[in-house]
């Protein structure tokens, strides 16, 4: 009688239907995380939009470059430290953290007297982004089941649609209105009802240690030292000064030049150490994966990290309409991870199949910003271009993002959520650095051919990573 009335208990179990994501049960966590993501894309579009003016108006446009990459060297260190910090304690208090920062360095960015002081705030607001990445991440992940992952990533691309459209407006208009630096400022006035939409899905771990991480401790002798993570951000930090001083005209050349030569050296040393065993061979599962993330982020960010400014030199547009390719980006992103999270598509097509998809998309796409620079098309059939490479995006991205939270171990899933978001930065800093240099030494005299030239490297990564594709499981 009990084994048949636990088998019936059984039957009905199974065919309950799967839980909603924005049910009632799961609708403080996703409520919170996208108000979270919301702000986050808000100051992102704002402050790209807003940066090639804010450095004119410092007279600072030759380091433009390092200005971009401040905030990617910081942020390789913070998500060694946030990752640790998240297996041993849980994402609520370095969430938290991560918040305090972020209003802490949009106060001195947009303060600054200087380039200098700018570049610092930016750096201040990389150990903000990557105490803040990490922690959410993870959060999404222990406070969800397994099945909702592929769609709670998919709101993450969602809440960049409003950001992505109405931002660069903003952006523009603030400018033009109060000046440059109000826009640093906006963000913080957002942040007080994102924390308070937050706080309820906060309260849903367990305490200082996240449910599920606290039976099974992160492992010390897996954890990644920091002084590789701290090499690797010094080289960048080398890497993108270095540019500007040797390629600007100016006085420092021998500076420059031996700052790129000691970056290039720490890169070397410090870069097998910082990422997982096997990343820079695409060995099979998660070094194949971080590989893969690194070369994604340098074949789309190559191009969209330099489309509004291509845009401003080039087109001679102002920041509200540079911001139209941020626009399309989170738009079509969007788009791309809508589809990445329908069940027939997660059913269908296994996470290597959606990554060689938008690889493939990224590659044709990208060709549009490349014969928009060169005066080839016009603004709208390059940007098409454009957002058919940010759909690819939204595709290949939530699928690496889901498929790290499969292959690590959920005591250690911080550690390899940072190796993935370290590799992300490198490939952005490293497409930052080389741009930057190129931009210092054409500062006078930048064209098209310039941008053509940074988006038809970035096109190459996007080609070796389509062959690395088959390796991301064991």
């Amino acid at each position: 009688m009990t084994s048949t009335a636990d088998a019936s208990t059984a039957s009905t179990q199974t065919e309950l239907p799967p839980d909603k994501l924005f049910s009632a049960k799961h609708l403080p966590v996703a409520i919170g995380i996208i108000a979270l993501v919301t702000l986050g894309a808000f100051e992102n579009r704002a402050t790209i939009s807003i940066m090639p003016t804010a450095a004119r108006a410092l007279d600072g446009l030759a380091w433009f470059g390092p200005a971009n990459a401040a905030s990617m060297v910081t942020f390789m260190v913070a998500v060694v430290v946030a990752g640790r910090w998240v297996d041993r304690l849980g994402s609520r208090t370095v969430l938290l953290t991560g918040l305090a920062t972020f209003a802490a360095a949009q106060v001195v960015t947009a303060s600054a007297p200087s380039m200098a002081v700018f570049i610092a705030g930016r750096g201040l607001s990389g150990i903000a982004e990557g105490l803040i990445d990490v922690s959410t991440l993870v959060f999404a992940a222990r406070a969800l089941p397994e099945h909702l992952r592929a769609k709670v990533f998919a709101t993450f691309a969602a809440a960049w649609i409003l950001p992505s459209l109405l931002g660069p407006g903003a952006a523009g208009a603030a400018e033009a209105l109060v000046g440059w630096r109000l826009v640093f400022l906006l963000p913080t006035v957002l942040l007080v009802p994102a924390v308070l939409l937050l706080l309820p899905g906060l309260r849903r771990v367990s305490g200082p240690r996240d449910a599920g991480s606290a039976a099974t401790p992160a492992d010390p002798s897996h954890e990644k030292p920091l002084l590789p993570a701290l090499g690797l951000a010094s080289a960048v930090a080398l890497l993108s000064i270095g540019g500007p001083l040797a390629f600007d005209g100016g006085d420092h050349r021998i500076a420059g030049l031996a700052s790129l030569v000691v970056g290039a050296i720490a890169l070397v040393a410090t870069i097998r150490a910082a990422l997982p065993a096997g990343t820079l061979t695409a060995a099979p599962g998660i070094p194949a994966v971080v590989a893969l993330r690194t070369l994604l982020v340098i074949a789309f960010g190559g191009i969209g990290g330099y489309l509004p400014l291509m845009l401003d030199v080039t087109h001679d547009v102002g920041p509200a309409l540079a911001g139209i390719s941020l626009s399309v980006t989170g738009v079509f992103w969007a788009a791309g991870s809508a589809i990445h999270s329908l069940d027939a598509v997660q059913r269908r097509f296994d996470a290597a199949a959606r990554v060689r998809l938008g690889l493939s998309l990224i590659a044709i796409g990208g060709i549009g910003p490349i014969l928009l620079s060169l005066e080839i098309v016009d603004l709208v059939p390059g940007l098409m271009g454009w957002a058919l490479a940010a759909t690819g995006m939204g595709l290949s991205s939530p699928s690496l993002s889901t498929e790290i939270f499969t292959l690590a171990p959920e005591h250690e899933q911080g550690q390899a959520t940072a190796a993935s978001q370290i590799g992300a930065s490198l490939g952005s800093a490293l497409t930052t650095a080389g741009g930057g240099a190129l931009i210092a030494a054409r500062h006078d005299t930048l064209d098209g051919a310039v941008f053509a030239l940074l988006m038809g490297i970035s096109l190459g990564a996007a080609v070796i990573a389509l062959t690395l594709t088959h390796r991301m499981r064991p």
